[in-house]
């Protein structure tokens, strides 16, 4: 649709995920660090003024991209997670479902997991089958193809070994002055079937936006650029 209608689409692939750099270095699988390789590329591509589309790891590196170089952005797309979870991310229902964070720190997931097709097959099919809405079903020969090799999927769980996951940005999350918040004109998307981020937790993005919409997709998941793409595309076309 984005084509269709004339927009030049990049996908790239944040580093430590798909086919990307997986070097096992300290410090730059953070979104700070993930955010400077997207505004690397931005200007290597010299892209004017993108609108930067993300969700789950992406829409918290578009944020953080949004916060340190405002000006470089036509707008934001995102899905959860969104700032304004706070102390909710310690409920009872939460912690049942954020409990592979804290694992995925754990060294032990490397002997569990790493280089094990079967391993990742399995792993893998538990998310995309229980974070995914009604009647979705995931192809996932690629992505075990991808996430088998050696080192691989160590490299893709070292954005929670950074202190990156939602749990740790939920306790250290201050809402900012009005002056400090996200600028950017955003567009939230929030899906109904996510069991990570009830609805009802959107109910503070005015805290940390100046200018943000939400736009509730009902009947879909987590993962937002297979389950609702249409939807994202809209969105992009409404600010760009």
């Amino acid at each position: 649709m984005l084509v269709d209608a004339g927009r030049q689409v990049v996908m790239p692939d944040l580093r430590g995920f798909g086919d990307s750099d997986k070097h096992q270095v300290d410090g730059q699988y953070d979104a700070v660090a993930q955010g400077r390789s997207v505004l690397g590329l931005i200007d290597e591509l010299g892209l004017d003024r993108p609108v930067l589309v993300g969700y789950d790891i992406g829409s918290r590196i578009a944020q953080a991209i949004a916060k340190a170089q405002p000006d470089a952005l036509g707008g934001l797309v995102v899905a959860p997670p969104l700032p304004g979870i706070g102390t909710r991310v310690f409920g009872e229902r939460a912690q049942a479902e954020f409990w592979y964070q804290p694992f995925h720190k754990l060294l032990v997931v490397e002997e569990l997991i790493d280089g094990r097709p079967d391993a990742v097959r399995a792993y893998l099919l538990h998310f995309w089958t229980h974070w995914s809405g009604p009647g979705f079903e995931p192809e996932l020969d690629q992505l075990v193809e991808k996430y088998s090799v050696p080192g691989a999927f160590t490299a893709s769980i070292n954005w929670y070994r950074a202190g990156a996951g939602a749990v740790a940005a939920s306790v250290a999350e201050v809402v900012p002055e009005p002056a400090r918040r996200i600028g950017v004109r955003t567009s939230v998307v929030w899906p109904e079937f996510d069991p990570l981020f009830p609805r009802e937790w959107s109910d503070r993005l005015d805290d940390f936006f100046s200018d943000v919409t939400l736009r509730f997709v009902d009947g879909v998941g987590h993962f937002a650029p297979l389950e609702y793409p249409e939807v994202l595309a809209e969105e992009v076309l409404r600010l760009g």
